[in-house]
C-alpha cells in the first residue's frame, strides 16, 4: 500500500512496539513504578514551589509595601510586615506552608484570605478553559496527523505540516488578538470579554469559543507535528510492512496496526501540551477577561502575595501531574515502564 509509505525510524522507536504486546508483567512492578513516578512527580513539584518563595523573595518590596493604603506610616507597615511573618527566615516559612499543605490548608493570602476559598470559584474555571481546549488539541491533532500519515510527500501532507508548523509559531496572545479582531470587532460574530454570571461563570457558552481556540490553534500545530512523526516511524515497523504487504486498507493499517505503537509518544506531547495550555491560560483569560485564575495570580504577582502565587502553583501542578501520570500509565502498558 503506497500510502503509507515508510519512513526511516529508530530503533528505538521500533523495538518496543514488537515485544509490547506479549511482554509479561506483574501488577507488583507496575504499582511500583506508578509509585516511583509519584514521588518523583511530588519531589518536582516541591522544587518548583520552593522556587516560587524564592523567586517572590527576590522581587522589590514585599506583600506588607504592596497591601498597605495610603497613609500608613513606617511603624504601620512593620507591623504589618510582622502580621504576615515576614521578618521570619524565607525557609522557615516555606517549611511552614509546605507541612500544612497536606491537610489541604493553602496558607492565607497578604490580605488575610483563606487561599482556597479565594480560588475555589476561579480555579474550576480555569480547569474547564484548559480541559476544553486540551479536548480539541487532541481530536484536532489526531485527525490532522493521521490525514497526513495516510498521504506522507503528497500535497496534503505538505500543507498539514506547513500549517501546523505556522500554527505552532504563534504565540497564545497574538492568536488571542486576531481573533478579537475578526470575530468580535469586525464580525460581531462572537463577544470580545468574558461577563460572568450569577454563579462565577461565563454567562454563555460562546464565550468560551475564542479562549479555547486562542489556545488550541498553537498546541495542535505542535501536536500535529507529534502525531505525524510518531506514525511515520510506525509506518518503518515490521508488523505495519507485513499489513502493508498484505494489501490492507490504508486507514485500517493506520487505526488497527500504527496509531497503537505511536500512542506512547502520542499522549506524552499531549500531556506536556497540558502544562503549556494551564500556562497560557493566564494571559488568555487576562485578555478575554475570562473569570479564571489568570487576573488573581496577576495581582498576586504584583502584591508579591506568596502563598496565593503558591496556592496557584500547586492546584496547576496537580492537575498537571494528573495527566502527566496518565501518560506514563500508558507507556507503561505499551512500552514496558513509564520514563
Amino acid at each position: 500500500m503506497a500510502a503509507l509509505t515508510p519512513t526511516p525510524a529508530k530503533d528505538a522507536v521500533a523495538a518496543p512496539a514488537m515485544g509490547a504486546a506479549t511482554a509479561p508483567r506483574r501488577p507488583g512492578a507496575l504499582l511500583w513504578r506508578i509509585g516511583a513516578v509519584l514521588a518523583r512527580r511530588v519531589l518536582m513539584l516541591a522544587i518548583l514551589l520552593a522556587a516560587v518563595f524564592i523567586a517572590v523573595e527576590a522581587l522589590p518590596g514585599d506583600a506588607a509595601g504592596a497591601t498597605s493604603e495610603r497613609g500608613d506610616s513606617a511603624a504601620d507597615i512593620e507591623a504589618r510586615r510582622h502580621l504576615l511573618g515576614l521578618d521570619r527566615p524565607l525557609w522557615e516559612r516555606f517549611l511552614d506552608w509546605m507541612t500544612a499543605l497536606p491537610t489541604g490548608d493553602l496558607g492565607t493570602s497578604a490580605r488575610g484570605q483563606k487561599v482556597a476559598d479565594l480560588l475555589a470559584d476561579p480555579f474550576p474555571n480555569t480547569l474547564v478553559l484548559a480541559l476544553t481546549a486540551l479536548a480539541v488539541t487532541v481530536a484536532a491533532s489526531l485527525a490532522l496527523g493521521c490525514w497526513a500519515a495516510a498521504r506522507p510527500g503528497r500535497l496534503t501532507d505538505r500543507i498539514i505540516g506547513h500549517t501546523a508548523t505556522s500554527a505552532f509559531a504563534l504565540p497564545e496572545f497574538v492568536v488571542a488578538v486576531a481573533l478579537i479582531l475578526t470575530l468580535s470587532l469586525w464580525t460581531g460574530w462572537l463577544p470580545a470579554v468574558t461577563v460572568a454570571g450569577a454563579d462565577g461563570r461565563p454567562a454563555t457558552w460562546t464565550m468560551l469559543i475564542m479562549p479555547v481556540l486562542a489556545l488550541v490553534i498553537p498546541q495542535t500545530g505542535w501536536n500535529t507535528h507529534i502525531v505525524r512523526g510518531a506514525l511515520a516511524d510506525q509506518a518503518a515497523t515490521p508488523h505495519v510492512e507485513a499489513a502493508r504487504l498484505d494489501g490492507l486498507p490504508t486507514w485500517q493499517i493506520l487505526f488497527r496496526h500504527a496509531l497503537p505503537g505511536a500512542l506512547p509518544v502520542i499522549a506524552t506531547g499531549f500531556a506536556t501540551s497540558t502544562g503549556m495550555l494551564l500556562g497560557g491560560t493566564v494571559v488568555v483569560e487576562t485578555l478575554f477577561n475570562y473569570p479564571g485564575v489568570g487576573t488573581i495570580l496577576a495581582n498576586a504577582v504584583a502584591g508579591r502575595d506568596t502563598p496565593l502565587i503558591a496556592g496557584v502553583v500547586t492546584l496547576a501542578g496537580a492537575a498537571i501531574s494528573l495527566v502527566l501520570l496518565g501518560a506514563d500509565l500508558i507507556r507503561a502498558k505499551t512500552v514496558g515502564a513509564p520514563r
